[in-house]
C-alpha cells in the first residue's frame, strides 16, 4: 500500500488517492524540460563529485534559502566569477547545510531532499548537524558504488526521455556523443535562443559571433540572423529536439516590419540602440520564434515573469543562476494576441505558456489555453512546485481548460538526483486533488484514473511529441 504522504486526512479522499498513486507510480518519467547537464550521460564512466557538489553548491534552490538566512555564498563553495578563494572543505560545506536544514522544513525542498535521502541514498536517519558527517560518508559510499552512474540511475529511476535545455550557439558534442555510444537512454536538446535574442545581454556580440561559426552563416545583418537561427533550429532537430525554450520577463509578442526589425538590429550591431529597442526586439523575435515552431513543429516553451538577478552585488560576483530572480506581474491577453491572431490556429503550433504570476491562471491562461488549440497551460513553476501550489494551480486551470489543455508535469530540475522526487511530489499531489472530484461524485472511477495517468504522463508526451 501506497505511503499517505501528502494525501488528504479525509479516509475517504486518501483512499481514493493511495489507490489512484498506485496506478500512476508505476509509470514511465518523462522530463520534458529541464537543466540536467548533457555531459553526464556522454561518458558512460561518469562519476558525481563529493555529497557537497551534488547537493549543495549547483542547487540555487538551496543556496539562496541558505543565503537568506545569512551564510554567505563563498561559505558555501560556490564559485566566483573572478575565480577568487571559496571554501573548498567539502565536508564543512556539508556541515553548514546540515547544521540549517531546518530553514527547509515545510518547503518542496525539504521534501525533495528528504526524499534523495531516503528513495536514492537509502538513508533513514535524519538530517541534522549531529548526523551531517555520517549521512556524509553513506552518501559518498554510495556515489562510488559501481552502480551510482548516471546512465545506471537514468534506468533505476525509470526514466523514458530526458530532455536538456541548450543554447543555440552549443555546437551539441555531448548529445552527438551520446547518441554515437549506442546507449539506450533518450536524452533530447532543447533550443534555448535567449542569449541571441536579448540585445541588453553584455554578451551578446560575442554570442552572435558564436551563431555565426557554429551556423556557417555570417551574421552581418537581421536577415543571416534570421536564416542562422533556422539554420540551428533545423540541427537541434535532427539530434532528436522537439521544442524550444524561451525565458522572458514580458509576454509581448508585437511584431515589427521587417525594415524596422532591421534597423534596431543594425544599431545593436554598432552599439547605438536606442530607449525601447531592447523590448521592442524581444517582442517581434517571439513572434519570429512562433512563426518557425508553425513552420518546423518545434513546440515553443515560454516562461513568463522572472525577474533575473535582482541581486547585483551577487551577479557582479557569481554570475547568473544563483537564486537571485523574483516574481514579477505579468498579462497575456492583449501580450499574446498578436501571436495568437496569427500562429493560434496553426496545426503544427503547439505554445506551452508557464507564469510566475498564479493570479494570470483562471483570469487568462486557463481561458487562452480553453480556446486555441495551439495553447497549453504549462505545469506549476518554480517557486510553485509545491503540494499546495500544484493544488492551487488545478483549482485554478481544470474549470475551464480542463486537463487535456495542460502540459502534463515537467521538474525543470538542475539536480538529476532530485528528478524522481519532483515526480513523485506532483503524482501524489495530483492524485490527491482528482481524489477529491472523485470523492464529491464529480467524476467516477474510470475518469478519476483516465485524468490522473494524462496528468502523471500522457499529456507531457503528447504535448512534447516525446
Amino acid at each position: 500500500m501506497a505511503s499517505k504522504q501528502l494525501f488528504d486526512p479525509d479516509p475517504i479522499v486518501r483512499k481514493y488517492a493511495a489507490q489512484l498513486y498506485e496506478q500512476v507510480e508505476p509509470l514511465p518519467l518523462i522530463s520534458p524540460h529541464g537543466h540536467v547537464s548533457p555531459a553526464l550521460f556522454a561518458d558512460e564512466n561518469y562519476r558525481f563529485g563529493s555529497p557537497a557538489e551534488l547537493l549543495v553548491i549547483p542547487d540555487h534552490y538551496v543556496t539562496r534559502m541558505l543565503y537568506s538566512a545569512g551564510l554567505k555564498l563563498e561559505e558555501l563553495g560556490v564559485p566566483t566569477r573572478d575565480g577568487s578563494a571559496v571554501e573548498q572543505d567539502q565536508r564543512s560545506i556539508w556541515q553548514r547545510f546540515a547544521e540549517h536544514f531546518f530553514l527547509f522544513r515545510g518547503t518542496p525542498s525539504g521534501l525533495w531532499i528528504q526524499n534523495e535521502l531516503r528513495t536514492v541514498f537509502r538513508i533513514e536517519e535524519k538530517l541534522t548537524g549531529e548526523s551531517a558527517q555520517r549521512i556524509y560518508e553513506q552518501i559518498e559510499a554510495r556515489i562510488q558504488s559501481p552502480e551510482f552512474s548516471p546512465r545506471g540511475l537514468y534506468a533505476q529511476f525509470n526514466l523514458e526521455v530526458l530532455c536538456t535545455t541548450d543554447a543555440a550557439t552549443d555546437p551539441l558534442a555531448e548529445h552527438q556523443k551520446i547518441l554515437a555510444s549506442g546507449w539506450q537512454g533518450r536524452i533530447v536538446p532543447t533550443f534555448r535562443p535567449d542569449a541571441v535574442l536579448d540585445l541588453n545581454r553584455t554578451d551578446w556580440h560575442s554570442e552572435i559571433r558564436k551563431l555565426s561559426e557554429v551556423s556557417g552563416i555570417a551574421v552581418k545583418d537581421f536577415a543571416s540572423y534570421i536564416a542562422a537561427l533556422e539554420d540551428r533550429r533545423a540541427f537541434f532537430k535532427r539530434l532528436g529536439a522537439t521544442a524550444t525554450d524561451h525565458g522572458v520577463l514580458s509576454a509581448d509578442t508585437t511584431p515589427l516590419s521587417p525594415a524596422e526589425a532591421g534597423r534596431i538590429f543594425d544599431r545593436a550591431l554598432t552599439n547605438k540602440l536606442l530607449k525601447g529597442d531592447v523590448e521592442r526586439f524581444a517582442a517581434h523575435m517571439l513572434y519570429e520564434m512562433a512563426r518557425m515552431s508553425s513552420e518546423d513543429g518545434l513546440v515553443m516553451q515560454l516562461h513568463v515573469g522572472s525577474y533575473r538577478n535582482h541581486n547585483r552585488d551577487l551577479f557582479d560576483r557569481f554570475g547568473p543562476d544563483i537564486g537571485a530572480d523574483i516574481p514579477v506581474r505579468a498579462e497575456f491577453t492583449r501580450a499574446l494576441q498578436p501571436l495568437l491572431n496569427a500562429f493560434g490556429n496553426h496545426p503544427n503550433l503547439t505554445l506551452v505558456v508557464f507564469t510566475l504570476d498564479e493570479s494570470a491562471y483562471a483570469r487568462e491562461l486557463a481561458p487562452l489555453a480553453g480556446h486555441y488549440p495551439s495553447v497549453k497551460v504549462g505545469p506549476p513553476w518554480w517557486f510553485h512546485d509545491s503540494p499546495k501550489g500544484i493544488a492551487r494551480y488545478l483549482d485554478q486551470v481544470i474549470e475551464t481548460a480542463g486537463v487535456y489543455n495542460t502540459a502534463g508535469f515537467n521538474d525543470d530540475t538542475r539536480a538529476f538526483l532530485s528528478i524522481p522526487a519532483r515526480h513523485e511530489v506532483w503524482r501524489r499531489a495530483i492524485c490527491n486533488w482528482v481524489a477529491g472530484l472523485l470523492a464529491r461524485k464529480i467524476i467516477d472511477e474510470v475518469d478519476a484514473s483516465a485524468m490522473a495517468a494524462a496528468l502523471a504522463y500522457g499529456q507531457a508526451k503528447q504535448t512534447y511529441k516525446l
